[in-house]
């Protein structure tokens, strides 16, 4: 099943495969500011509907993620990084998914701030 996603003013658009069950709400510095609910998956179950040139970028700390962002309405629905294995990964924001119930995801709190 193919989600589609987008920022708010909808300059940056997406596809994303699978269906989110459970989701990660992490307390570092930054996830916490911008009240992220993350779904980790493959980097290749994204599809982008608008050119990554569209997106900016912004890393923080150890620089692993990158945090794309629209620079029109500043909302972050995605990163890329890798997983531990070194694998490529996407942390959708599930907030950027308008067809997901929040209530029906299991809520996973992770000690990023500890990192």
């Amino acid at each position: 099943m193919a989600l589609e996603g987008s920022c708010h003013c909808g300059r940056i658009a997406f596809s994303i495969d699978g269906e989110p069950q459970q989701v990660l709400d992490c307390n570092c510095s930054h996830c916490r500011r911008k009240g992220y609910l993350l779904w980790f998956q493959p980097r290749e179950k994204l599809t982008l509907r608008t050119p990554e040139s569209a997106l900016a970028t912004y890393t923080f700390n150890k620089h692993v993620i990158q945090h794309h962002f629209c620079p029109t309405c500043g909302c972050a629905p995605f990163g890329f990084g890798k997983d531990r294995n070194g694998n490529d990964v996407v942390a959708i924001n599930v907030r950027c998914l308008p067809d997901v119930d929040l209530t029906k995801l299991q809520i996973t709190p992770f000690d990023g701030a500890k990192y």
